[in-house]
């Protein structure tokens, strides 16, 4: 089989898998893949075709990547424990990290809690902002009451 024609295979190849997956996995070496068709269109050894598509490959993947990925997933929903920070609580059991102990409602259930500092206690009925999720707890601080001021509080 001609080179050329095999290059260009893989890279229809590694396009169709990213258009199928949209990961942002396979894009990289197509790029590789469509320098060595060129390299064998030309008739260049196929060591150097296969040189030029490794290095043209990691070459995309390690310069590319990390600036594709922070545009092409800015619009991403947060899924999970990344969508809870953020979000407001209410203390339904007084927060006291030196005793261990404080619940909130959030997202219609009750989580253990913990504040931010070890320093503040939080009271019942006291309205918090999610800041982390360490395992089953979650690391809320007090909502600012400018925050609040004005606003209806939805009770999640």
């Amino acid at each position: 089989m001609n080179m050329t024609f095999f290059w260009l295979i893989l890279f229809v190849v590694f396009v169709l898998v990213e258009l199928a997956t949209m990961g942002l996995s396979t894009i990289w070496f197509a790029g590789g893949a469509l320098v060595a068709t060129v390299a064998a269109a030309f008739g260049l050894p196929i060591w150097l075709q296969v040189i030029l598509f490794l290095v043209v490959s990691v070459l995309l993947l390690y310069f590319t990547r990390p600036i594709a990925v922070k545009y092409f997933n800015k619009d991403r929903a947060k899924t999970n424990i990344e969508g809870y920070v953020g979000r407001d609580v209410i203390v339904i059991s007084e927060i006291d990290n030196l005793q261990g102990i404080g619940q909130v409602t959030f997202n219609g259930q009750e989580w253990s809690a913990r504040s931010t500092s070890n320093d503040v206690t939080m009271s019942v009925g006291t309205v918090g902002v999610v800041k982390a999720v360490d395992g089953v707890k979650l690391i809320i601080e007090e909502k600012k009451q400018a925050d609040t001021a004005g606003k209806n509080l939805k009770v999640i």
